[in-house]
Parts: structure tokens; sequence; C-alpha cells
């Protein structure tokens, strides 16, 4: 099964090759090319001291989501190097800037030739993957190499459960190769069991997102703070993580919006950068005034225009400014983006009908009363509405701060979890690894188990 799959993952690399060399033409995957085909980069081909914790966290919001986890680790283990790798060009820049560059790597294809070099020079004792990045060899070749292996953050999406479900023989091989699986919710469990996940290994530790911090806001956020009080513009609508076919629809109902409040802004952030320049020519054609992020200048008005993003790092700061928030990838079927990062600063947030990827968190929070999940004909009159309703705007932020607290702890318990699984590794204490649970913790714990 494993050699039909490599052949299955090298035909369809080699049928996509025209679309890759295409996307790199534009500069997409060109950056981390040479070492996802197994070139290890210098920082990290000479390093051997032992021991070294391996995180793998796919796109940037995975790298969030391990970011208090990977700060803990490294405080309660001096003398081990963690070194993380994504996916993605934007998680790997948002990883350079929290764990240093020397530490930051892109994670390897899914072939034995280019995952050996990588355990031959790292040599990990933990490897630590977040949410659901299942590769098959990965884990075999991790396992077979003496690591540990947690999968964390796990969750099961419905648009993919059907399809692991087809696979449950075989997964339930590649499974084996995991030794502690923390899902998100209860469901998350279920469903991990259902495609063959080992019982004793599958617990519940809760979703790491809920215990992101506010990001330090970067100077973008008081600049335009300051050119918004100046210029008496209000209301603004910050439209996050927007995708293809999701930014025509907003900009019509920001187009609604102006009738009434002709000053209003709205901040558009498309996910993904290659598709700045093309939702800048959008905004054109539609003949409504913008600026782009890149050109502005706090001297310039911005009342009654939209603030093309077209930078990186800055969305989730930016959040703060919102009058009403509106996350994207849900009005089209993408599957949603995290809610999150515009519910910490107390803000309504609206989202799409196409929330799949983020189910349980939505739900948590529509059935709180502190989200609103609209199709593309509610938005224009609902953001009219929360625009002009602040003891709604006001009573719906607060409802999302309280659901964020009572959610907040799966940071703490998934760490409980690794220092367990670390305990029980032969070898980790002559390895140079402090112990991973101490003395007064086995006093009040003595069994250490993952919490459930």
């Amino acid at each position: 099964m494993y050699f039909l799959y490599t052949l299955g993952l090298a035909l369809w690399l080699l049928l996509g090759t025209p679309v890759w060399l295409l996307q790199m033409r534009r500069g997409k995957h060109l950056a981390g090319l040479r070492a996802r085909l197994g070139s290890v980069p210098e920082a990290l081909r000479h390093y051997r001291k032992p021991p070294i914790f391996w995180v793998h966290a796919v796109s940037v919001g995975e790298v969030l989501a391990v970011n208090e986890l990977v700060i803990q680790l490294r405080l309660r283990h001096p003398r081990t190097r963690i070194v993380v790798s994504t996916v993605t060009d934007t998680g790997q820049m948002l990883a350079r800037q929290r764990f240093g560059p020397e530490n930051v790597f892109y994670f390897p294809l899914d072939f034995s030739f280019a995952i050996r070099p990588y355990l031959e020079a790292l040599r990990p004792v933990l490897v630590v993957v977040a949410e659901t990045e299942f590769w098959p060899n990965f884990l075999r070749l991790a396992r077979h190499s003496g690591a540990r292996i947690a999968v964390v953050n796990a969750r099961i999406s419905d648009r993919s459960f059907p399809g692991y479900q087809r696979v449950r023989r075989w997964l339930t091989r590649v499974l084996q190769n995991v030794d502690l699986l923390l899902a998100q919710t209860g469901q998350d469990r279920e469903r991990l069991l259902a495609i063959g996940a080992p019982g004793d290994r599958v617990h519940v530790a809760g979703n790491l997102k809920f215990d992101v911090p506010p990001p330090s806001p970067p100077p973008i956020v008081q600049q335009l703070r300051s050119a918004l009080e100046l210029a008496e513009a209000a209301p603004v609508i910050v439209a996050g993580s927007t995708v293809e076919g999701e930014e025509p629809l907003l900009l019509r109902a920001f187009e609604t919006v102006l009738t009434r409040h002709p000053r209003a802004v709205m901040i558009l952030a498309p996910r993904h950068p290659e598709r700045f320049q093309h939702v800048a020519a959008m905004i054109t054609d539609l003949g409504i005034r913008f600026w782009r992020r890149s050109e502005w200048q706090p001297s310039r008005s911005i009342a009654g225009r939209v603030f093309l993003l077209d930078t990186i790092g800055e969305l989730a700061a930016l959040y703060a400014l919102a009058t009403v928030a509106f996350v994207g990838g849900s009005l089209v079927e993408r599957g949603g983006h995290n809610i999150l990062e515009a519910a910490q600063f107390g803000v309504p947030v609206l989202v799409g009908p196409h929330t799949e990827n983020f189910r349980d968190m939505v739900n948590l929070f529509r059935d709180a009363g502190a989200l609103r999940v609209v199709g593309p004909a509610e938005l224009p009159l609902t953001l009219t509405e929360l625009s002009e309703n602040a003891a709604e705007r006001a009573a719906m932020g607060e409802r999302a701060l309280d659901t964020l607290r009572a959610h907040r702890g799966a940071t703490q318990r998934t760490l409980e979890a690794l220092e367990t699984l670390l305990a029980a590794t032969p070898g980790q204490e002559q390895a140079g690894a402090p112990s991973c649970v101490s003395a007064s913790d086995r006093e009040r714990n003595p069994s250490a188990e993952p919490r459930t």
C-alpha cells in the first residue's frame, strides 16, 4: 500500500507539472522547492546535539496555533532545540518571524528520498504535527527513526471525513505510527476513531487557537486609527481572508453601505498574495475609490474608500479597528477561515454559510449569539443593520469574549500530554533533556494522563 501511495503521489505531481511550473513562474512554491525535494538547509545540516523537537505547522493558522506551545516547550526544555516546518510561503514567513529563520524550513515532499535527509540531520526525539497532516511516508519513517509522534489540535472536517473513511483499512496502519492524537472536540475524537486511530491514543484537549493572544499591533494599526478619526470615517468593515468569488459580493455590499454612510471604509484583505493585483483591478473596474496599503500614506483620507491590504501579517491586528468584521472563505464553498482573530477584539463577526472547516467553532459562537451566518443576499442588509446598532454590536462582542474565555486552556492540556509522552520515551533522560514531569506534578497527578 505504501508503494501504491507513493506511486500515486508521483503520478499526481507529474500530471500537475504544468500547473506547478506556471505557479512557479509567478513566484509560488519556488522559494522552498529545493528544501521540499530533500536539500536540508545549512542551518540544520550540521546540528548534532540532541535532543531536537520537530514541530510541523502547515500554514499561517497552524503556526499561530502552536506558537504558545513552542514557547512553553522551550521554557521547559532549555537544552532542546525546536525546529518548525511549514508548507506554504506565508506560513514560512510567519514562522521565521516567530521562531527564528535558523529554526524554520519547508516540509519535505512525502517521498522517502526527501524525508530521510531531514531525519538523518535532525534525529528528532519528538515530532509534533498540527491538525491533520497525515503524511504516510513521513509518519512511517519518523517512527522508524525512533521519534515519538504526536498529532495536536487534530480535527477531521466534514469535507475530508468521507474520503478518510474510504481508505480506513490503510489509514489504520498509518495511524499506528502515531503515539498520541489530541483532538479539538469530542466529535473530532469520534471521527479519528472511525478512520482507524487506536482508541487508547486519542484524547480531547481542546482547540489551541482559543489560546492565541491578540497580536502586537504593527504601526499601520495606529496610523489607520488616526486617519479614521481625523476623517470621521465610519463604519469600518474589515473583510479578511477573502477568496475568489467573494470580493464582488463584498464590494457590492459595501456600495450599499455607502449609500447610507458615505464616509464608510472597507478594509479588504485577500487570503492569497498572488491575488492582490487581480483584486485591485476588480475594484478599479467597479469604479470604487480605493488605496492599496503598499501605496497609502497617512496623510491621505480613506473615508468612503476601500483599503486593500496587499501585505502579509497585518490582518489579525487590524480587526481591532472593525465596526463589523467578515471572515472569508465562507460565502463560496471553501470551508471558511478562523473567526477567532476577529472575535478576540470583541467585534461582531459575520461569516457566510460555508464554514465546514471550522464547524464546531462557528456553531459555538453562533449558539452564543456572538456571530451571524449570512448569505450573499443578506450581507448588505446585515452590514448596514449592525453598523447602525451600537447596542447589538456591543452585546455580540461581549458574548464573543465570554465564549473565548470559557474555552481556553488547550495549550496547557496539550503540553501536559506531550510531557507525559516524553517521560515514557526510552533514553530521553540520557539524551540530555530534563524530566518531562516534575516531582510536584507527579504528586498532584501520579498517572499524568492526558485529559479527555
